[in-house]
């Protein structure tokens, strides 16, 4: 066995666990977006005060639900109130 038979050999074990590793947060992923997307429909439930009280209208969920299957919703709609929140700030100390 020559030294470059060796390194090959030794690449592919290592490179097993990373595919294996790379395979099961793509499932943990995909898995984790599911469970999120289902919450987010419970929010489509709410009545229009309630999103309020969190700093939602029904327009963001529309805007939210248009990220592809596996991307997770929850993610825009913390974009979009962030977002928000710090437009309001900002409004806030210019009129202060």
């Amino acid at each position: 066995m020559t030294t470059f038979d060796f390194a090959t050999e030794t690449s592919r074990i290592t490179s097993r666990p990373a595919v294996a590793t790379r395979v099961a947060n793509t499932v943990s992923n995909i898995y984790r977006a599911w469970k999120n997307r289902r919450a987010f429909y419970r929010l489509g439930e709410m009545s229009d005060f309630e999103l309020a009280d969190i700093g939602l209208t029904r327009a963001d969920l529309h805007v939210a639900i248009d990220v592809p299957f596996g991307r997770d919703p929850t993610a825009m709609l913390r974009e979009i109130t962030t977002d928000r929140v710090e437009t309001i700030e900002d409004i806030a100390r210019k009129v202060a």
